[in-house]
C-alpha cells in the first residue's frame, strides 16, 4: 500500500510542528505545502523546521494552491489557516472539489453547525457529492473544553452540570491567535477593538458548549460569553508575540451554556503568553455534576501546541476511513497517538 499522501496549507507555527510530526511517522508522506508568504516560494521545507536527518523527498513551497491541487496527488489536506468558518470555507471547497479529504485547525470548524449552519450544511453536501471527508479539530475546541467532557459523562447515570476550565500558554501560537488575543495591545487599543467588534478572544467556546449539549441529547436556552484582559505587570516574550509591563498579555474568556433558566454548561479559559513569568500554573480542570461526581485535573495543562498538532496528525486514518461528509470529533473515533505505521489503521 502506498503511502498516505499529505498536503499542508499554511506554514506557520502548526503547520511547520504539523511538518515535523508527519516527518517522523510511518506511512505517510508530505507531498506538497503552500504558504501565501512570498519569501517561502520554492524553499525546502526540510530547511524551514527543525527536523536534522530524514529521508524525506525534499518538498518546496508553493504559493499557489491551485497549482498544487492540480498537480500533486494527495489523499488529505491539513488547512492550518483561519479561525472562522467564513474564512475557511472559500479553502475547504476548493480542497474538497478537488477530491481531497481536508482535515482544518479552524476553531469554527470543531462543531460549525453552532455558528454556521448554512455554510456547514453546504460543506456536508459538498463533501459528499465528491467522496471525501471534512473535520475540524485541534487541542481547543476539540478535545480538551469538549470531547474530554464528553468522555468523561459516558460513566455518569446523570449529569446536572458541567465546568470545564482551561488555563494556559499560548506562547506556541502564531501570529493569527496573537492577533485574536490581543496579546501586545494598549488598553486603549483594547477598548477600541473592543467598541469595533475586532478583538476576536478565544473563538471556540460556542462550539464547545453546543458538541457537549447535542452530543448529551439536551437541548440549550442560549449561550452567552464575555471576555476580560489580562494585563501584564512584566515584560513578556514569546516566539510570535510580546507583551510590555501595562499592555495585555492575553485574554480571560468565560462563556455559558444555558438550560431551565440555570447555567448547565459554565467554560473559563484565561490563557496569555508566558504565564509562569507571573507565577501562574497552568492547568486543564473538569468538574461534572451528578451521579457520580467526576473531578479531573491535569497540571501544567496539555501543551497547546503540540496538542493542536497532534490532533490533526493523529486523526488522519480516522479521516481517510470516514463516511464521505462533514464531520466532528463526536462522529468519529476517539483519538489516539499513533506508534505504528499509519497505513495499517486503514480500512
Amino acid at each position: 500500500m502506498k503511502k498516505i499522501r499529505v498536503i499542508i496549507w499554511g506554514f506557520g507555527a502548526m503547520g511547520r510542528g504539523m511538518a515535523e510530526m508527519l516527518l517522523n511517522k510511518k506511512g505517510v508522506q508530505i507531498v506538497g505545502v503552500c504558504d501565501l508568504n512570498p519569501k517561502y516560494e520554492k524553499v525546502n521545507i526540510l530547511d524551514m523546521i527543525d527536523v536534522k536527518a530524514t529521508d524525506h523527498e525534499p518538498v518546496f513551497v508553493s504559493t499557489n494552491i491551485d497549482h498544487l491541487l492540480g498537480t500533486t496527488k494527495a489523499d488529505i489536506v491539513l488547512l492550518c489557516t483561519d479561525s472562522f468558518v467564513k474564512g475557511a470555507f472559500d479553502k475547504i471547497k476548493k480542497v474538497v472539489m478537488s477530491g481531497v479529504n481536508c482535515i482544518s485547525t479552524a476553531e469554527e470548524m470543531a462543531y460549525p453547525y453552532a455558528s454556521e449552519p448554512v455554510l456547514s450544511a453546504q460543506i456536508d453536501f459538498l463533501a459528499k457529492a465528491y467522496g471525501v471527508t471534512v473535520l475540524g479539530t485541534g487541542i481547543n475546541p476539540g478535545f480538551i473544553m469538549d470531547l474530554l467532557v464528553i468522555a468523561l459523562s459516558g460513566t455518569m447515570a446523570d449529569v446536572k452540570h458541567i465546568e470545564a476550565k482551561r488555563v494556559n500558554s499560548l506562547s506556541p501560537f502564531g501570529p493569527t491567535v496573537m492577533h485574536e488575543q490581543g496579546v501586545g495591545i494598549t488598553m486603549g487599543e483594547y477598548h477600541k477593538r473592543i467598541m469595533d467588534q475586532k478583538l476576536a478572544g478565544h473563538v471556540g467556546f460556542k462550539e464547545s458548549v453546543y458538541m457537549i449539549s447535542d452530543a448529551l441529547g439536551v437541548k440549550l436556552e442560549g449561550f452567552s460569553q464575555q471576555m476580560e484582559p489580562i494585563i501584564t505587570t512584566v515584560d513578556r516574550k514569546s516566539t510570535y508575540g510580546e507583551a510590555l509591563a501595562g499592555n495585555l498579555a492575553g485574554i480571560n474568556m468565560t462563556g455559558q451554556g444555558l438550560l431551565n433558566g440555570d447555567v448547565f454548561i459554565d467554560m473559563i479559559h484565561p490563557q496569555q503568553i508566558e504565564p509562569e513569568m507571573e507565577g501562574i500554573v497552568t492547568g486543564d480542570y473538569i468538574r461534572l455534576e451528578g451521579t457520580p461526581n467526576i473531578n479531573m485535573s491535569i497540571t501544567p495543562e496539555i501543551q497547546g501546541g503540540i496538542g493542536t498538532v497532534a490532533m490533526c496528525v493523529n486523526m488522519i486514518p480516522h479521516v481517510l476511513n470516514s463516511k464521505p461528509g462533514l464531520k466532528t470529533m463526536i462522529d468519529l473515533p476517539v483519538p489516539r497517538a499513533i506508534l505504528g505505521d499509519m497505513r495499517d489503521l486503514i480500512d
